[in-house]
């Protein structure tokens, strides 16, 4: 097996969406258990839930853009798409 760019891209990737459900169940459970009270604490949680999952995305773009460089740096050439063919 072949230990390449493609292959941490994707361990990191993973790595980055497991701390995303981790940190999503940390949050239901905290969440969950006291169920007190209803009211601020449900539109907290969406906030917060909501949170958790667009940085999980922006962290994800973010492997996949700069492992796209990287790419490019070492094949010698600029990947730059073509406007007209």
């Amino acid at each position: 097996m072949c230990f390449g760019l493609v292959w941490f891209e994707n361990l990191l990737i993973l790595i980055i969406i497991i701390c995303g459900v981790v940190a999503l169940l940390r949050l239901l459970v905290s969440f969950v258990l006291p169920r007190l009270g209803i009211g601020a604490e449900i539109l907290s949680f969406i906030v917060r839930a909501i949170t958790i999952v667009i940085w999980v995305i922006i962290c994800c773009a973010l492997v996949y853009f700069v492992f796209s460089l990287i790419g490019c740096m070492l094949s010698g050439g600029v990947g730059l798409p073509r406007l007209r063919p």
